[in-house]
């Protein structure tokens, strides 16, 4: 076999791995964030009326904050 197709065959692979690697993760992210949503503040919200607290606007944002401060480490 020739080198050059040799070396053409290989960066035809590794170009189709790449693209097919990056559609692959992006498909797999798209169904995680449906099946895993982030965390809003309805959802916060509906967590601490659970718990028996009455959440107000600027506990909401405290624990808002808290979270991305986390997310962000």
């Amino acid at each position: 076999m020739n080198l050059g197709l040799a070396i053409f065959l290989i960066i035809i692979a590794l170009l189709i791995g790449l693209v097919g690697g990056f559609y692959g993760a992006r498909a797999y992210m798209k169904k995680y964030f449906q099946d895993n949503p982030p965390i809003s503040e309805d959802m916060i919200a509906a967590m601490m009326a659970q718990m028996g607290q009455k959440p107000s606007a600027k506990r909401l944002n405290q624990v808002m904050n808290m979270m991305k401060h986390q997310q962000q480490k």
